[in-house]
């Protein structure tokens, strides 16, 4: 069982940034993948961004050259840099670890981009 803890959300202006955290609650050795996911309003869940272990990461189209991830595998932590955040960025923003044995989710965390 892994349980991930996400932090970071909240209003943000259009063009401002925000930092999303997502820890894990065991090692990261057995997380192979971890990637960052989002559920706009009225719209289903899709990727964001996601990052290998040995450090390959993939990005939205959308979110290209805005977003960056990045791992702390010593802590356990997965994060996510939001750059030029635009009013369609606004949902709630989910962390994913993939193991072996399974693949776990956050409790999600809210990010509004309002002015």
């Amino acid at each position: 069982q892994v349980q991930l803890v996400e932090s970071g959300g909240g209003l943000v202006q259009p063009g401002g940034s925000l930092r999303l955290s997502c820890t894990a609650s065991r090692s990261a050795f057995s997380i192979y993948y971890m990637g960052w996911h989002r559920r706009p309003p009225g719209k289903e869940r899709e990727l964001v961004a996601g990052s290998t272990s040995g450090g390959i990461a993939d990005y939205a189209d959308s979110v290209k050259g805005r977003f960056t991830i990045s791992r702390d595998n010593a802590k356990n932590t997965m994060y996510l840099q939001m750059n030029n955040l635009k009013p369609e960025d606004t949902a709630v923003y989910y962390c994913l670890a993939k193991t072996g044995r399974g693949n776990y989710w956050g409790q999600g965390t809210q990010v509004t981009v309002s002015s």
